[in-house]
């Protein structure tokens, strides 16, 4: 059973391993592997190249150990190595050796090495040499022989160089690698920054050994993410961990988790004439970043020369976005809340928690002479375009939200999705609106324009300036029509890039959505009594952003979770009586803010 057991183990680990290894590009040195639960097999699934077992020489027996007082005799480097690399290559959970073991002596080595040699002999067809160049290696470490005598061991056994004077008539065909002390170099403990004159010594040996083509480890270097990701900056050939699992993860990920945003935005400056002025409030644009929270603004802004348009702005706040039935809410119900004022459980769509149909913002304007429209990135069954003009229960039944356009007090929609409305089509021509094929002249009344049968494209995939473009045109459709306005605009894939942990989609999305953000303040500047609001329905992946660089346009984001969090999100005010959007306050005050200003008009 035990036996079953450990090699289903190893056949798990091995899979991990594969997948690891097929996106690395670093190479990890398990330090005191021995000491880890699993012994190789931990090393072996994260991917390691480099695994170290401490080997004390007693009664004629290798045992796995740091010191005499921890041995157990059932730990032995044939036990815990030498006999799992020979069974798993047997079996084929090893598929070839890409690894070696650095085998630190903590004996003598002339005595040590003679048992070893001895040892070995029962593995020899595993060993690397001439006829079998792919066999295992061992690196002698520790206690070592003096360099003179390297040549005198076999093929297989290489050793580790432990100085800082490095020279051309060293034995370097018997070095495995170069390995130091991280505290002869620094005192970093692996937060924040490495001083720089360390980091230049640092840089400075790993350069020096490369020189002569061989590899570099630092031991007792810190060990955390910040240290992870250094070392692999730096170029360290070996990356000392205890922990290979997490820094093979880690690591591996850098490449989606680090952003370098190819190319700046220029940011428009707003006029703030009309900011936070006391004229009556004539247009209402809310502009939503789905999924958007302070960090994914952040590592737009960091990308982009440390500017954006949305951070131009004076007037901000906070927003709580909790649902009625959930501490962290969907976007069902954090559109429901802007849409309506009234909390809803998550999934519904302008209902409250018992069903019953809530007024959205474009219902209720209409009857103060408001026009409205929304533009989404999304299918516009999506749940935050649908809470402007649906009212349903469940955000996946799209058959049935969609029958609600037709009948909502909308002029305009633009988005994707239009294969959900096949059936549809007629009752939205007999609701007055034209179904147009581009954003060009038109004088319709009422227009519809599906940008796509299904979802758009990410920003990356190829969407161009499509939220751009609508917006600019929404925004003259609407001003055209001389009465007050209302239009929403949502920047969907924000939240795509949450869900994926996609640093690139977050960046590049949140980019394309400042643009939208520019061409609305500019338009608030041009139209006195326009109100502006910019937020978000949630947070979407728990993001941070550990690192970044605003010189190369670059940040690393980190990510707490693949779903929505709880945490308060930013919102941002333009124009008139931008003000009163400052503070912190529940979601379902940006509608009751929105009518207490409509309603002053009248009164």
């Amino acid at each position: 059973m035990l036996k079953i057991f450990s090699l289903s183990l190893c056949l798990l680990l091995s899979i991990f391993q594969l997948a690891a290894q097929d996106s690395k590009t670093f190479q990890l040195h398990s330090h005191n592997d021995y000491l880890q639960t699993v012994p190789f097999w931990t090393a072996y699934s994260a991917g390691a190249t480099s695994i170290e077992v401490d080997v004390i020489l007693q009664d004629g027996k290798l045992m796995a150990a740091h010191e005499v007082e921890s041995i157990n005799p059932k730990r032995t480097i044939e036990s815990l190595y030498l006999d799992p690399i020979a069974e798993g290559l047997k079996s084929g959970v090893i598929s070839k050796i890409d690894f070696h073991l650095l085998v630190d002596l903590k004996t003598s080595a002339y005595p040590t090495l003679e048992v070893l040699l001895e040892s070995m002999k029962d593995y020899s067809d595993i060993l690397f040499s001439q006829e079998n160049p792919e066999g295992l290696k061992l690196i002698i470490s520790g206690n070592r022989p003096k360099p003179e005598d390297y040549e005198k061991y076999p093929a297989w056994m290489f050793f580790d160089y432990q100085s800082k004077v490095l020279s051309e008539d060293l034995p370097w065909e018997k070095i495995g690698m170069v390995s130091l002390s991280f505290r002869q170099f620094s005192i970093w403990n692996g937060k924040g920054r490495m001083v720089e004159d360390q980091r230049k010594a640092v840089q400075d040996f790993i350069d020096l050994v490369h020189s002569f083509d061989k590899l570099v480890r630092f031991w007792g270097s810190p060990d955390s993410k910040s240290a992870w990701k250094a070392f692999y900056n730096m170029g360290e050939d070996y990356i000392n961990t205890d922990h290979p699992i997490a820094a093979a993860e880690y690591l591996s990920k850098l490449g989606e988790n680090v952003y370098q945003n190819p190319a700046l935005q220029d940011v428009y400056q707003p006029k703030f004439e009309v900011d936070g002025a006391k004229t009556p409030v004539e247009n209402v644009i809310l502009l939503i970043g789905d999924g958007n929270g302070l960090a994914q603004i952040s590592s737009a802004l960091f990308s982009n020369g440390n500017q954006l348009n949305l951070t131009q702005l004076k007037n901000m706040g906070f927003v709580k976005t909790q649902a009625a039935d959930d501490f962290t809410t969907d976007s069902a119900a954090g559109a429901t809340a802007y849409a309506t004022g009234e909390k809803t459980n998550n999934r519904a769509l302008g209902v409250d928690p018992a069903g019953k149909a809530l007024e959205n913002l474009p219902d209720v304007l209409d009857g103060y002479g408001f026009s409205s429209g929304i533009i989404t990135t999304d299918q516009l069954t999506g749940a935050t375009p649908a809470s402007f003009y649906a009212h349903h229960p469940e955000r996946d039944d799209s058959d049935q939200i969609a029958a609600y356009l037709p009948k909502s007090k909308l002029d305009l929609f633009i988005g994707g999705g239009g294969a959900k409305f096949s059936s549809e089509m007629e009752n939205l021509h007999e609701a007055g609106f034209t179904m147009v094929e581009n954003l060009g002249e038109t004088s319709a009344e009422r227009i519809g324009y599906f940008v796509a049968n299904d979802a758009l494209p990410k920003k990356l995939e190829g969407r161009g300036d499509y939220l751009l473009e609508s917006t600019a045109f929404a925004l003259d459709f609407l001003a055209k029509k001389k009465t007050p306005f209302f239009l929403m605009v949502e920047a969907a894939n924000i939240d795509s890039g949450g869900h994926e942990n996609s640093s690139s989609m977050i960046v590049s999305e949140m980019l394309d959505f400042d643009q939208a953000i520019a061409e609305v303040i500019q338009f608030a500047d041009q139209n006195p009594g326009t109100l502006v609001i910019i937020t978000a329905d949630h947070e979407t992946g728990g993001v941070s952003i550990p690192q970044g660089d605003i010189a190369s346009s670059t940040v690393e984001l980190a990510y707490h979770s693949d779903d929505h969090t709880g945490i308060m999100v930013p919102i941002f005010a333009y124009g008139a009586h931008a003000d009163e959007f400052r503070g912190v306050y529940e979601n379902t005050e940006v509608f009751h803010k929105i009518m207490k200003l409509v309603k002053m008009n009248i009164e």
